[in-house]
């Protein structure tokens, strides 16, 4: 969330910024919002400080007993005090409300463009890519014939849009789960957390997912207490310090957790509707990172770096792509989209997004840090997939397919699994 002050202050720059990311800032209106929320708090300083000033002076009077009319004139005051904090929380509640709907500013270098086919290409990694020219199946079909999935049986216990492993395909999901927590936990510094996959309304609008995109998620009640299901890890994560002031000392914070993850997939209908790529549930793991905003940059390179260090260990093609303002999710300022390359569809797919979020989810969730000033300032948050378990098997499936019908498998995850190949019935070797 912004600060209202500090996006009045930006005037027609902000109106501008915003316009990049495909939103109309009404700046008139939002500079009067602003006026009624400070008007509303300068009445109540001022009847907070004559009702002082009465409780100070006493009742005048030589006995030293109030009149009716002193203890009168006193009762009517403070229900005037009352009624300017009614009225200043409403000014606020209603500013609060709209700033909620507004995106975050994207920095300078966040090129123009408003769809994925405007990203700028930053580097390439992994082996070369080599296509394949129609040789290598989908990830769905390789799967179905070595006997990894069951559609069949995935549909009917809950329909489109959910997934079945099974034998050396269940076995391949969860070693892929332990080697990226190890990578992240034993190399790269993480913090392993195991969190609840239900959170509340207020968590949920604390990383930016409500009230903004609500049909996107999955809620649930239990009694009469409303709750939805994560989109993301990162939304627990984040949240775990919530409303809290860090020290320096604990800066930056590092947190991973692998979790399942639900969405709707409003607006998707229609697009890859086989296979591991758009799931209603899935796993992922999840890097939530914490720190100082000037900072931020830095976290960020550190943070693309070990998404990408997952893919060199697991020998897959990717390439790292800058985001366009109108792509970039709603909390983000800049996005880098890690796509990693599908030889059975001839493209790049996104298998990881890793974005730097400034301070607009920690305005949001109350989550500060005491400066060298002294002061106590909104912390920056960044957060990225690495990876997820779906989009991850796909790939190793389609970039590690053989002419005889068998997958080999990375030397990174052989510990894990306990076999190198996947043989046409689901042997292994």
């Amino acid at each position: 969330m912004h600060d209202a002050r500090e996006l009045i202050a930006l005037g027609p720059e902000a109106v501008r910024q915003l316009a990049r990311r495909n939103h109309a800032l009404d700046l008139d209106a939002l500079e009067a919002a602003g006026r009624r929320r400070t008007a509303a708090e300068e009445q109540v300083s001022r009847l907070r400080a004559e009702l002082k000033a009465v409780a100070r002076t006493g009742t005048g009077t030589r006995t030293g007993a109030p009149s009716e009319e002193e203890r009168a004139a006193a009762r009517a005051l403070r229900d005037r005090v009352q009624d300017a904090e009614t009225e200043a929380r409403a000014a606020s509640t209603e500013l609060s409300q709209w700033l909620q709907t507004i995106p975050n500013l994207p920095l300078d270098l966040v090129p123009d463009g408003r769809s994925e086919k405007e990203a700028v290409e930053i580097r390439r990694g992994g082996p070369p890519v080599v296509s394949a020219g129609g040789a290598v199946p989908h990830h769905a079909d390789i799967g179905e014939r070595l006997e990894l999935f069951d559609s069949t049986r995935s549909t009917r216990l809950s329909g489109a849009r959910f997934h079945v492993s099974r034998g050396a395909g269940a076995r391949l999901e969860r070693a892929l789960a332990a080697f990226l927590l190890d990578l992240h936990t034993e190399e790269h510094g993480y913090t392993e957390y195991a969190v609840p996959f239900l959170v509340n309304r207020e968590t949920m609008t604390g990383t930016g997912q409500l009230p903004k995109f609500e049909e996107d998620l999955f809620a649930t009640r239990l009694g009469d207490r409303e709750l939805f299901l994560i989109p993301t890890a990162e939304v627990p994560l984040t949240n775990l310090v919530a409303g809290e002031i860090l020290t320096s000392a604990e800066l930056p914070l590092a947190l991973t957790a692998h979790t399942p993850c639900f969405r709707s997939e409003a607006g998707s209908y229609g697009r890859d509707t086989r296979g591991l790529l758009r799931l209603h549930q899935f796993e992922k793991v999840e890097l939530v990172r914490i720190c100082a905003l000037e900072d931020a940059p830095s976290q960020f390179d550190l943070m693309v770096g070990h998404v990408e260090k997952c893919l060199q260990k697991l020998e897959l093609s990717y390439r790292v792509m800058l985001l366009p303002a109108g792509d970039m999710g709603f909390s983000a300022r800049m996005t880098y989209d890690v796509e990693v390359w599908l030889p059975g569809s001839g493209a790049f797919r996104e298998i990881s997004s890793v974005s730097d979020c400034g301070a607009f989810q920690s305005r949001r969730a109350g989550i500060r840090h005491r400066s060298g000033a002294g002061r106590n300032v909104p912390a920056a948050t960044l957060n990225g997939s690495a990876l997820p378990i779906g989009r991850t098997v796909a790939a190793l499936l389609e970039q590690g397919a053989r002419p005889d019908g068998s997958v080999v498998l990375p030397d990174a995850l052989v510990p894990y699994t306990g076999f190198q190949r996947i043989l046409p019935g689901g042997r292994t070797a």
